[in-house]
């Protein structure tokens, strides 16, 4: 079996280090790896395979003989070396914003639109998180029912704020048991004991940035550009793993028996779906696993062909460094590299 050359940028970060992990988990055909960092981060050590290396600082040279350069490191970062990468000869997976909605950029979930991979011109745009598991699990129904309408009201964790964010959950909630006052680094308003309904900047639409990537990233990955999206994204005081409540309105009429058994044989999805029994996705079940969990199916009252469901995903994995990995094994599957 034929191996290759992998880099990781933004390698001390919370998805670099998952990416790691998975790379490691899925036994990625690796030759050789490099950890590339900002020269703040760079001189840290990161396990692989039980062997330790040193995350380098990101340079020209770093991507000389790559095959694959993931990325997680910001998108100004990604607009500066995702063109130096692709010039050194590396296919580029990234993980931000930047390259999504560019039109010669095909945005990929392995599980929806796996083809796309093969017109890239050196860049894989990685979805967004909350996208990715939503599009896993209705991408199955659309291709049997098609879908018109999507309504999703997001339940994302802290964790997709980065690390500062999880710790201004952790200080937060120390701080009220302890009679103090903690002022939130990374998040706009306190998250412990609270739910916050703004996810990135707000826009002049009065929409969020992260409501608009799932309205436009859903149409581009689908490949179905009159897909109606109304979402609503809000961070609450969970760690690990998405959440999401999401209303469908269907072209035909589909029963929430059809959908179970439509979704119990799609890839990517586990079916917990017995609530009289307690069983229902949760993000504390999902943490650290690599598929979309759905449950709650039923119909839904306000439309003629409405189904609601309840999808939950570990936002770290799926939603951004297990997909990338996806991607990753698909350039091999298909011969691209």
């Amino acid at each position: 079996m034929k191996h290759y050359n992998i880099a990781i940028l933004g390698a001390t970060g919370a998805v670099g280090q998952t990416m790691i992990k998975v790379l490691e988990e899925r036994e990625f055909p690796i030759d050789e790896l490099r950890l590339l960092a900002s020269p703040r981060s760079a001189g840290k050590e990161l396990e692989y395979m039980g062997v330790k290396y040193k995350v380098e600082p990101v340079s020209p040279e770093a991507f000389e003989g790559i095959d694959i350069a993931l990325f997680s490191a910001g998108g100004s970062r990604s607009k500066e070396w995702a063109p130096i990468a692709v010039e050194k000869g590396a296919v580029v997976i990234d993980n931000s914003s930047a390259w999504r909605m560019d039109e010669n950029v095909p945005l990929v979930v392995p599980e929806v639109n796996p083809e796309d991979v093969k017109w890239h011109k050196g860049i894989i745009a990685n979805p967004n998180c909350s996208t990715i598991q939503m599009v896993v699990a209705l991408n199955p129904i659309h291709k049997a029912k098609k879908i018109k309408r999507v309504i999703v009201s997001t339940y994302q964790a802290v964790s997709g704020a980065g690390a500062k964010a999880i710790r201004d959950l952790e200080e937060e909630t120390k701080a009220y048991f302890e009679g103090k006052y903690y002022y939130p680094e990374a998040l706009p308003q306190h998250i412990a004991f609270n739910v916050i309904p703004h996810i990135d900047v707000f826009l002049d639409n009065n929409y969020t940035k992260e409501e608009m990537k799932m309205v436009n990233e859903t149409r581009k990955i689908m490949h179905a550009p009159d897909i109606k999206v109304s979402p609503t994204c809000v961070r609450v005081p969970v760690f690990y793993g998405h959440s999401e409540s999401i209303v469908i309105e269907t072209e035909e009429p589909i029963t929430p028996e059809e959908a179970r058994e439509i979704l119990k044989e799609a890839p990517g999805i586990i079916l917990e779906d017995d609530p009289h029994n307690n069983l229902y996705p949760m993000p504390i079940e999902a943490a650290g696993k690599d598929e979309v969990f759905v449950g709650r199916i039923r119909e839904d009252f306000s439309f003629d062909n409405g189904l609601a469901m309840w999808v939950v995903a570990d936002n770290l994995r799926k939603g951004a460094a297990t997909n990338a990995v996806q991607i990753a094994e698909l350039l091999v599957e298909y011969g691209l590299v």
